[in-house]
């Protein structure tokens, strides 16, 4: 597990991403946030300078359990602890809807939670949809929820951009109880939204015929080299092009084959696949592209909505 990844548990199955520790169960999001190693608390800490005085107006927001920093803000910034970010999903579960994982990335400055909706069924396969609960104590992003179909037969991500229903979402954080019952059925509704649109975008594309004219095309524009590239990134740009089409080419791609569905989910494959080269910060990456999306497989989306 990357050096970028820390605790992480997950309910009874590997998930997808085949990280974290499995647990018997975590009925609610309290024990999901304590199994996960996630149950410290962040607190703002005054910021000396080198001759002892105290830097006015910024705050080290710091981990309790251990004293690590995670980062420096303002003292306008409100902290929205783990528990409170993320205490209004249990408002989620119930029926089908189950805690799934949780983690943190970047030593605790990013955390997340995320939990398994009922099956649906995208383009006559069987996709999982998962809400993903976001919640950084940098200031680098606010708490956030976006969704994250799997494609079972694959696990490929099908986290794709709609212009018709929107993928990812902030949310208001009170301790008002009505108001997290609100935004629990408000989150539901809108990913709802996204998992019915996004099966008909599916259905249209893979009713969309793909001419191999256009992928080559395309396969030019997504990946191009440049008169100027080296020798060495050449090779790697043509590589990818070839990483594509082999995904283009596996079995469960088949009865998509020669589709804008096919192409859409050679792409997903391609781009979530752990590469040869693993660099330390890949699985903080990599999980932050599955969990917002990839520009890359956006593009893709983009082009073949064009057709």
């Amino acid at each position: 597990m990357s050096a970028n990844v820390e605790t992480m548990m997950y309910v009874r199955e590997v998930p997808w991403h085949g990280l974290g520790t499995m647990v018997a169960e975590a009925p609610t999001s309290k024990d999901a946030l304590r199994l996960a190693g996630l149950d410290w608390k962040v607190e703002g800490r005054p910021i000396f300078d080198a001759d002892g005085q105290e830097i006015p107006g910024f705050v080290a927001n710091t981990r309790d359990s251990d004293g690590q920093v995670l980062g420096v803000v303002t003292n306008k910034y409100r902290v929205v602890q783990n528990e409170e970010a993320f205490a209004f999903t249990d408002h989620l579960i119930g029926g089908e809807v189950r805690y799934e994982t949780a983690g943190s990335l970047r030593g605790g400055r990013q955390v997340w939670l995320l939990a398994r909706m009922p099956a649906a069924k995208v383009a006559g396969d069987e996709v999982e949809p998962y809400l993903c609960f976001t919640n950084s104590h940098d200031c680098s992003s606010s708490v956030k929820v976006c969704m994250t179909p799997i494609r079972v037969v694959c696990n490929n991500t099908l986290n794709l951009a709609l212009n018709s229903a929107r993928r990812t979402w902030s949310m208001v954080h009170t301790g008002d109880i009505s108001r997290k019952i609100l935004e629990a059925q408000q989150t539901l509704e809108l990913a709802d939204r996204y998992m019915v649109e996004l099966d008909a975008q599916a259905q249209r594309y893979a009713n969309t015929t793909v001419r191999e004219s256009w992928l080559n095309e395309m396969l030019a524009e997504w990946f191009p080299i440049q008169e100027d590239d080296g020798e060495q990134r050449q090779k790697n740009i043509q590589r990818m092009r070839d990483e594509f089409m082999v995904a283009y080419m596996m079995p469960d791609i088949k009865q998509f084959r020669g589709t804008a569905w096919g192409v859409i989910n050679a792409a997903s494959d391609m781009l979530h696949n752990t590469p040869r080269r693993k660099t330390e910060t890949y699985d903080a990456n990599n999980w932050s592209r599955i969990m917002v999306g990839h520009p890359l497989l956006d593009m893709i989306v983009s082009s073949c909505s064009k057709l």
